[in-house]
């Protein structure tokens, strides 16, 4: 059954990995299930496996010194943490935070297996240097939200995302939770919803924040 699972998830996922290689992970990988709220990385974990996320959804942020968080990107079905796979190949601890969002299921490739799938296998290789790609883009993208513009540019960029990334036009989120992910105040924060609100691009709710563009 386990072989099965695993089969249907590379399968699903991740079709365009080459045969042997597809064999290679059934055999060797394990499926592991986070619950929702779940760490799957804590700054400064030695890294045993690479992870790649079969179901659910993955939050990676920053933890600052004085316990500030600043997200950075979502992980999803099909995507794998680039961090993990350099920290797993050089055998580095992590320097940020993962943790499920709702219930999810990893893939777990031993780090012992790097080396040879980097060099045996073009399409994990090619996997490997998009991903690294498309999280440098992320970051680029969070970077310059960060020094170019405003906060309620910046707002408004995060929840256009949010809204994207998650498939919803209710996001079940708290203006603190917000505020943790911009590095921002609550109030700020509060303020700048209530603005929105009376423009008409979003409805705000207690315990949600309704999508109205």
């Amino acid at each position: 059954m386990k072989t099965e699972t695993i089969q249907s998830y590379i399968d699903s996922h991740f079709s365009f990995f080459e045969p042997d290689l597809k064999k290679v992970l059934i055999e060797n990988g394990t499926l592991k299930i986070f619950v929702a709220d779940e760490m799957l990385m804590q700054t400064g974990q030695n890294m045993r496996s690479t992870t790649l996320i079969v179901e659910g959804l993955v939050k990676l942020y920053r933890e600052g010194d004085d316990g500030n968080e600043f997200f950075m990107y979502y992980l999803q079905p099909g995507n794998a943490c680039a961090l993990s796979m350099i920290c797993a190949t050089k055998q580095e601890t992590s320097e940020v935070m993962a943790k499920a969002v709702e219930p999810t299921i990893g893939l777990m490739i031993p780090i012992s297996l790097m080396d040879t799938l980097m060099k045996e296998y073009k399409t994990w290789y090619y996997f490997v240097l998009e991903t690294y790609r498309n999280r440098f883009e992320e970051l680029l993208t969070v970077i310059d939200n960060i020094a170019f513009k405003s906060m309620d540019e910046r707002l408004a960029f995060y929840l256009e995302k949010q809204f994207k990334d998650l498939k919803t036009r209710s996001l079940s989120v708290t203006h603190g939770d917000i505020a943790n992910d911009l590095n921002s105040s609550r109030e700020v924060i509060s303020r700048l919803l209530k603005k929105m609100e009376q423009r008409g691009e979003v409805a705000l709710h207690r315990n949600y924040i309704q999508y109205l563009k």
